[in-house]
């Protein structure tokens, strides 16, 4: 209770603290602690959780909401504090960075240097000065803030450097990776994969006739129809300008055939609203069927001949690349 007293003196000298997002994790088993940080923590604003022993803490660290500041106890039933730690340090890459700051009684250098090992963050001594825990608590959030804003930056980086800016599909490079993955995974499994070349037919017109806004709708709302019509699994991206790419991994030539010739059709079937009115947009295909030993070079041009073929025929439909292309193409 001596404890109790002197901290209840200090907090009354404490200026007041802004409430911070983010909660707080504290596994304490002591309850004359629990209770003293539960007391500084509501006076701070922080928002907390109070967990009695390390397996409850653990189940409320692998939570996808779960706090990413905790304070832990060294010595915790069931887990103590350490092993917490090393648990969390040894999860993948992907999950987020818990930021811990371990409350002791130790202070021995080989003690410490295990601590460090197992991916403490930061030390707090029994019994601790009010002042200080809020010092660390601080850190920490400001450390937690930091991480995950360079999580986003690099989510935001990821996204710039793998979608096209103006529909959402995938960019050239990223479907071409996909198509790669594919065909390797092809190879592998000795699976066809079916290869589109999409081209929107008389684009220059709409950006001529209607403005490059008009324009840009129509290719947004074509990338829709595209990945409406497209399984989870397929790809679809922008191959260039208003052409687009979709790779349909397990069908094999007929069945991609039919598979684009339903798509077409899908968008045909519904004007596009645009500032300017309705305006009904069709594409032409080029479409080949791509076996495991397929070059992926020689795959997209002889696509790329078979869409030229379907524009030079009418437009609004599909072609399929000849046989002997895709004889050459294997060969």
């Amino acid at each position: 209770m001596e404890i109790m007293k002197e901290t209840e003196k200090q907090r009354q000298s404490q200026p007041p603290t802004e409430k911070l997002a983010g909660s707080i994790l504290v596994a304490e088993d002591s309850p004359i602690y629990r209770r003293l940080i539960e007391t500084h923590l509501k006076e701070w604003d922080f928002d907390y959780l109070c967990v009695k022993d390390g397996r409850e803490a653990w189940k409320l660290l692998m939570k996808g909401d779960a706090p990413r500041l905790a304070l832990l106890d060294w010595v915790l039933p069931e887990i103590d504090g350490i092993d917490l730690c090393r648990r969390l340090r040894e999860r993948s890459g992907e999950a987020p960075y818990t930021y811990t700051i371990l409350l002791t009684s130790k202070n021995r250098k080989d003690e410490m240097l295990e601590a460090m090992d197992a991916g403490v963050d930061d030390f707090l001594a029994k019994p601790f000065d009010p002042l200080e825990l809020k010092a660390r608590i601080l850190v920490g959030k400001r450390i937690v803030e930091l991480q995950q804003k360079l999580v986003s930056a690099n989510k935001a980086l990821h996204l710039a450097a793998s979608y096209d800016f103006l529909t959402g599909a995938w960019n050239r490079g990223e479907i071409l990776a996909f198509t790669q993955r594919e065909l390797a995974r092809a190879r592998r499994d000795t699976t066809p994969v079916g290869i589109v070349l999409v081209d929107v037919d008389h684009f220059k017109k709409v950006n001529d006739e209607f403005g490059h806004e008009a324009g840009d709708l129509v290719l947004k709302e074509v990338t829709k129809r595209l990945s409406a019509s497209l399984r989870e699994y397929d790809g679809v991206g922008r191959y260039g300008g208003e052409e687009f790419l979709l790779v349909i991994p397990g069908c094999d030539l007929p069945t991609t055939v039919r598979r684009a010739n339903q798509i077409r059709k899908s968008i045909a079937s519904r004007p596009i609203q645009t500032i300017l009115g309705e305006m009904t947009v069709t594409v032409s295909m080029g479409v080949i069927g791509a076996e495991s030993s397929l070059n992926l070079e020689l795959l997209l041009r002889n696509a790329e001949a078979a869409l030229y073929r379907a524009k030079h025929n009418g437009r609004n439909r599909v072609e399929q690349a000849a046989e002997s292309a895709a004889a050459a193409s294997a060969s």
